[in-house]
């Protein structure tokens, strides 16, 4: 059996037992008025106490045409800066609104140098880059992100080092960020140009706003097309039929009711570039809390490990049915169509599924202690290297360490050992998240690792074992909400490697290494905390520990 739902662009082609599991939630959806009462703003769909909050977060739905009116000073402001030889545009900026804006350049074509990162090798080949044509976004909606802090001060270094001042120095930067925020003053104080956000769109929400738009806009790409795109579905999403965006909101809301949590992603055609970790960190904390949620398993394509049907993964694609002999296994759930299309299309199923789950979509209540736990490690600092947490690695083969409770690696004696112990210690209707605090250019390789855990423990286990694969600190702002306040099943792998080059951070008492680290080390202690089976990684040498850990998941 197969339903296909197309409008506005989109389609989106249900398959098999996925059919009626989703009809009868979808049912429930139309007589409770929802398309209806979601795409005119009511803030009540997910129940009473998150009515004030859904108020102040509902603003995306119209995003499609009130962010028509950024079209014009956009185009002057990238006119200014081709004028002015700044054709090279890094975003500094952490979370959806960057990994929209990635995904938006990506997919245009453009080049935009995204550092949503604390790693100082991947900065520092940053800043060796054509600084003297180059344009910084900094991106913040409070205005306060730690991160974005950071690389906006390590910027303002390195123009000045390069004799870089005055006029020039002002047209160097351009704020995203909300209204009264400090960003904001900051940048009018210094004479920057900045750009509002909307106030009323979370960011992970705001692949349509300024936010999304403005740093790929600047590198090139024509971004009213995705508007031209978004508003072709816009009319669509209050129709109780024919609506593509609520019967996937049906099929993501049934599937996490019936247990099939894990939605393995994978690309087949789509068209569109980066796309699966824009789509990763919408659903994991906008879903992600109270125990329940949705976690997006993103694999390499249809024919890589781990897109396999378990009782608890169902299997999505991104672009076409993969009909040729070969080319994959059959997929309950696929969804095509152009980007503007998609972000607004996943942004309102999304809510519709947090209204099935039950809960709210609009807050991030679980992130917060990993945050502190990092300020509280570089206070306690004063600018050193934050103190481990193990003194003394339970493991060390060659240029690799592996920390963690001595209990968790008993008995074990060597490498392939240790991934077997983790691996066989993933719990059932569980996952493997592997967070890579690490350069994800110069360091790239690492997330070959995925597909290897992911094929190791499908030989070991005889069955599939979700493995995602995140970048640090970036999992802090996507999926780090779904680890702490997702269903409690998650094993934890995290990488950390040595620094050759570190970056000081002006008027910090810390260097973007020991911020890094500290990041680290914060998230790790709130995993164990939870009692989750949680191991670091070390690499003494990064390109050698990245080629053993290949060597050693393969054989």
């Amino acid at each position: 059996m197969t339903s296909v739902v197309t409008a506005g662009g989109v389609s989106v082609t249900i398959r098999g037992a996925v059919v009626d599991e989703s009809e009868t939630v979808l049912d429930r959806l139309v007589s409770d008025g929802v398309p209806g009462s979601l795409a005119s703003g009511h803030a009540g769909l997910w129940g009473p106490d998150t009515r004030e909050r859904a108020r102040r977060s509902l603003g995306w739905l119209d995003l499609p045409e009130r962010s028509r009116a950024l079209m014009g000073p956009l185009a002057e402001l990238a006119g200014e800066a081709r004028g002015a030889g700044l054709d090279r545009v890094v975003l500094a900026g952490m979370g959806g609104s960057a990994f929209a804006a990635e995904a938006v350049a990506r997919s245009g074509g453009a080049e935009l140098t995204v550092l949503d990162t604390t790693d100082p090798h991947q900065v520092g080949a940053a800043l060796g880059d054509r600084l003297d044509r180059t344009l910084v976004v900094v991106s913040s909606k409070s205005g306060s992100t730690v991160e974005t802090d950071a690389l906006r001060r390590v910027f303002e270094g390195a123009f000045a080092a390069a004799g870089i001042g005055g006029d020039d120095l002002k047209r160097r930067f351009v704020a995203v960020t909300d209204p009264g925020s400090p960003l904001e003053a900051l940048a009018a104080e210094r004479g920057h140009r900045v750009v509002p956000a909307d106030t009323d769109v979370p960011g992970r929400f705001g692949a349509l706003s300024a936010s999304g738009l403005v740093p790929a806009a600047l590198a090139g790409v024509d971004v009213a097309r995705l508007l031209d795109e978004a508003s072709a579905l816009a009319p669509r999403l209050q129709q109780p039929y024919d609506n593509p965006a609520l019967a996937l909101g049906a099929v993501l809301g049934g599937s996490a009711l019936t247990g099939r949590d894990k939605l393995v992603v994978a690309d087949h055609g789509s068209g569109l570039v980066a796309f699966g970790d824009w789509l990763e960190a919408l659903l994991c904390e906008s879903a992600g809390k109270g125990g329940r949620g949705l976690l997006p398993v993103l694999v390499e394509s249809v024919v890589a490990p781990g897109f396999d049907l378990t009782p608890d993964m169902r299997r999505v694609v991104l672009g076409s049915r993969p009909d040729e002999p070969g080319a994959g296994r059959e997929a309950g759930l696929s969804v095509s169509g152009p980007l503007g299309a998609q972000f607004l299309l996943w942004e309102y199923a999304t809510a519709v599924a947090c209204r099935v789950l039950g809960v709210n979509p609009f807050d991030i209540p679980d992130v917060g202690e990993s945050e502190a736990n990092a300020a509280a490690l570089l206070r306690a600092e004063e600018g050193t290297a934050p103190t481990v947490i193990h003194t003394a690695p339970t493991l060390v083969s060659g240029a690799v360490e592996v920390h963690c409770r001595e209990e968790l690696l008993k008995g074990v004696k060597d490498l392939p050992d240790a991934f077997d112990r983790i691996l066989s210690g993933v719990a059932d209707r569980g996952y493997l998240a592997v967070m890579a605090y690490l350069d994800r250019v110069g360091d790239a390789s690492a997330a070959g690792l995925r597909s290897l855990l992911a094929a190791r423990g499908g030989r070991l286990r005889k069955q599939a074992v979700p493995v995602t694969f995140g970048w640090g600190p970036r999992v802090l702002h996507s999926t780090a909400q779904y680890h702490k306040g997702g269903p409690q099943n998650g094993s934890f792998l995290q990488i950390t490697g040595a620094v050759r080059n570190d970056v000081e951070v002006p008027g910090r008492p810390y260097t973007l290494g020991q911020l890094q680290l500290a990041q680290a080390f914060g998230d790790l202690r709130v995993l164990r905390s939870m009692g989750r089976p949680a191991f670091r990684v070390h690499l003494r040498d990064r390109e050698e520990g990245l080629a053993q850990l290949t060597k050693v998941l393969t054989a």
